[in-house]
């Protein structure tokens, strides 16, 4: 028998000490993201499986858990990612003509980890750009990521782009079935030549050429130039190499500090992703902290195409990483039923202190919080001194 106390794989309590960092980091993304701008938006758990899905590939319907509305009978899902939600509240609830930046944070739910030791139920934040087709929406959701970074005491970054238009135009003209794309996908991101050169055997030269450069293509900005000499010279390609360029070259000149480098063949994450796509990745830590890019096609399925760019962090992987202690101050009181006590607790808390009261018996137990300071009675009144 099943001991009731056990969780399912992969899924855990957050216990005192990291729920205090996991807020505070909380507290400062989202402030950094309302520093730009960005409102925040709470969309609900789950929906009706359509609006959650639509539009988003084959690899967001795997991660998915879906289950049967007992009110409706319809087939509903728990969000495995909270993109496709602000979209829908973009498109729908907020329908604004101009620009609209929309920030959030809330958990997911993953039917399987994306690692050996992730959770499947991520504190996803997210910050998006809605309504601007022009790169400056690319460089804005770019440079608010590496900011938010520095906010919480994460440096030595490296960011990392690609475009999706690349492999959209090495594939133009191909006829392949969505299971073999879905497998030269796969060998792109795992960089397997052999099997790559297997399967796209019967593809045109230039584009099953192309395809196989990519997977060199990988470094630092020049790789852009080389990507110039040897990938076919097709609009799309050429506009997406030239858009990567500008971004490197205001991201370099924004963020001297940020090493920045190039994955032409790097197709993880979502598949709704339309254009410059971007990682930020830290020192001595082998999975990416952020990954974001433009969507432009998102909204589509609400009836509002609308240009969009944007990008989402887990809280729980960023913890490990960020300098928040999540201590805060706090002064040690005395239980006890004289008003004037009483009284002075009340107004410490009202100027914002931490008073944690001393229960009766439990006097030399350790607190959880940093208490630096305690409430005495001195000559009639009560008053905070030292610790």
């Amino acid at each position: 028998m099943t001991s009731a106390w056990l969780l399912p794989e992969h899924i855990a309590d957050v216990l005192p000490s990291e729920a205090r960092r996991i807020e505070e980091l909380r507290r400062s993304l989202l402030d950094a993201a309302r520093s730009y701008g960005y409102e925040l938006v709470m969309p609900p758990l789950l929906e009706y499986l359509e609006s959650l899905l639509s539009g988003t590939g084959r690899e967001l319907d795997l991660r998915t858990f879906k289950l049967v509305d007992q009110l409706s009978g319809r087939t509903m899902g728990v969000r495995a990612d909270t993109t496709p939600q602000v979209a829908r509240i973009d498109a729908h609830l907020l329908n604004r003509q101009g620009v609209t930046r929309l920030c959030y944070c809330g958990p997911v739910l993953h039917t399987r980890p994306s690692g050996l030791h992730a959770t499947r139920e991520p504190l996803q934040f997210g910050a998006e750009i809605y309504g601007h087709a022009g790169l400056e929406a690319d460089l804005e959701s770019q440079e608010l990521a590496l900011e938010a970074l520095r906010a919480v005491g994460i440096g030595r970054l490296t960011l990392d782009m690609a475009d999706a238009r690349i492999v959209h135009g090495l594939l133009a003209g191909v006829t392949a079935d969505a299971a073999t794309l879905e497998e030269v996908y796969s060998c792109l991101a795992a960089k397997d030549a052999a099997r790559l050169a297997e399967i796209t055997a019967d593809f045109p030269a230039a584009s099953r050429e192309g395809l196989a450069a990519l997977i060199g293509l990988y470094g630092g900005p020049e790789v852009l130039d080389e990507a110039a000499q040897v990938l076919p010279a097709r609009p799309g390609i050429q506009a997406a190499l030239a858009d990567l360029r500008w971004l490197v070259e205001h991201v370099g000149r924004a963020h001297p500090d940020v090493r920045l480098s190039v994955d032409l063949a790097d197709l993880s994450g979502y598949a709704y992703y339309s254009g410059p796509r971007f990682a930020v990745y830290a020192e001595g830590w082998a999975d990416s902290l952020v990954r974001g890019g433009r969507y432009d096609e998102v909204g589509a399925v609400f009836g509002r195409r609308r240009p969009a760019v944007g990008f989402s962090a887990d809280l729980k992987e960023l913890v490990r990483l960020a300098r928040v202690d999540g201590t805060r101050a706090a002064i040690r009181a005395p239980w006890g039923e004289d008003a004037a006590l009483r009284a002075a607790i009340r107004r410490l808390r009202e100027q914002g202190e931490t008073v944690v009261c001393v229960l009766p018996g439990h006097e030399h137990e350790i607190e959880e919080f940093a208490c630096d300071r305690e409430l005495v009675q001195a000559q009639g009144q009560w008053v905070v001194r030292a610790l």
